[in-house]
C-alpha cells in the first residue's frame, strides 16, 4: 500500500506543471504554444522573462524535493528512489496536461539533492559552467545529466542497486528528453540564452 501511495502522490506532485499555472496566472497564456512549447523552466524564461523562469525553476526542484521527502517518511531509501522516479515522470508527462510536460531536468535536480547531495552538487556545477561558457542551456542540461551517474560511481562506493538504477535512469531520460535539441546542437540551429528573450 505504501508503494502505491508513494507512486501516486508523487506522480501528481509531478503533474503540477510550474511554467502552465504561472502562464495561466501571469500572462493568461498556455505556455505550450509559444516558444518550444515545453512547459520547462527554460521555455517560461524565453517566453515569461527571467523572473518567472526563476520561480519556475525553483517551483519545479521543490516539487522534486517535497516527493523525496514524502517517500522517505514512506518507505525510507527506496521511497526516495521511488518517489524521485515518479515525480520527474509526472513533470514529463503530466495526465491533466495530455502529457505533454517538461524535461525534467529542475525536478531532478531535486530529486539528486535529497537524495545524495555530492551527485546533485556536481551536475549543478557542471550544468551552470556548461551555460555560462556556451550559452547554450540544454548543452548544460544534458551535461549534467551525463554527469549524474559518472558522479555516481566515481563519488560512491558500494552503490545500492536500486540506487544504481534509478539514477541512470534519471540520466538517461533527461537525455533522451533533450533529443530534439540534441539534433538542433549538431547542425548549429539551437538557440543561446538571451536570444530572443
Amino acid at each position: 500500500m505504501k508503494v502505491v501511495l508513494t507512486v501516486i502522490v508523487s506522480y501528481l506532485l509531478g503533474c503540477f506543471s510550474s511554467a502552465y499555472f504561472l502562464g495561466k496566472m501571469a500572462k493568461n497564456i498556455d505556455i505550450r504554444e509559444y516558444g518550444s512549447g515545453n512547459a520547462g523552466a527554460t521555455n517560461a524564461l524565453r517566453v515569461m522573462g527571467k523572473k518567472i523562469g526563476a520561480l519556475t525553476f525553483i517551483l519545479d526542484i521543490l516539487k522534486g524535493i517535497i516527493a523525496v521527502i514524502i517517500g522517505n517518511k514512506l518507505l525510507g531509501l527506496d521511497g526516495k528512489l521511488l518517489a524521485g522516479i515518479f515525480v520527474v515522470l509526472g513533470h514529463n508527462f503530466p495526465v491533466f496536461l495530455n502529457f505533454k510536460g517538461g524535461k525534467g531536468v529542475a525536478t531532478s535536480l531535486g530529486v539528486l539533492m535529497m537524495v545524495n547531495w555530492k551527485i546533485g552538487l556536481v551536475c549543478l556545477v557542471v550544468g551552470v559552467t556548461v551555460i555560462i561558457i556556451t550559452k547554450y542551456v540544454s548543452l548544460g542540461s544534458i551535461c549534467a545529466s551525463i554527469a549524474a551517474p559518472i558522479a555516481m560511481i566515481l563519488l560512491l562506493d558500494n552503490i545500492d542497486r536500486n540506487f544504481y538504477l534509478t539514477i541512470w535512469f534519471l540520466g538517461i531520460l533527461s537525455v533522451v528528453r533533450h533529443r530534439s535539441n540534441i539534433q538542433r546542437l549538431l547542425r548549429g540551429e539551437e538557440n543561446r540564452l538571451g536570444k530572443n528573450m
